[in-house]
């Protein structure tokens, strides 16, 4: 039997932190503030692990806009057979990771769009 993917995100940030209480309540992942880590996990993170959000799943850790990536085509909110297409790309994985980039860099613009009050649900 395989784990609940872990949402690692920076639970400092209300923008992510309303992101991640989306991804919850949309499909199956135990959500982990950075400030709730254990050494094991940061262990497996990227040394700059705090720059994004990760998923770990299974043996595998998926980190900014392809984590991202993961968790939509997970919730089954994205087809699968276009992403497939694009990642064999090499200019696909540059783009989306420039995509998440420019949302993360713009995260305290969007969280004054979202609602942040809301703790994520476990």
């Amino acid at each position: 039997m395989t784990e609940q993917p872990r949402l690692v995100y920076d639970d400092d940030c209300g923008f992510c932190t309303w992101c991640a209480d989306w991804a919850v309540r949309n499909g199956d992942f135990e959500p982990v503030g950075f400030s709730e880590l254990t050494p094991d996990e940061q262990h497996r993170l990227p040394d700059e692990y705090e720059d994004c959000v990760h998923l770990i799943a299974d043996e595998t850790v998926y980190s900014c806009g392809k984590a991202t990536e993961e968790v939509l085509l997970r919730m089954g909110k994205l087809p699968t057979e276009p992403f497939t297409f694009l990642n064999g790309f090499a200019d696909y994985e540059r783009l989306r990771e420039d995509a998440y980039r420019f949302v993360a860099d713009h995260r305290d613009q969007l969280g004054k769009i979202v609602s942040a009050d809301a703790p994520v649900r476990r």
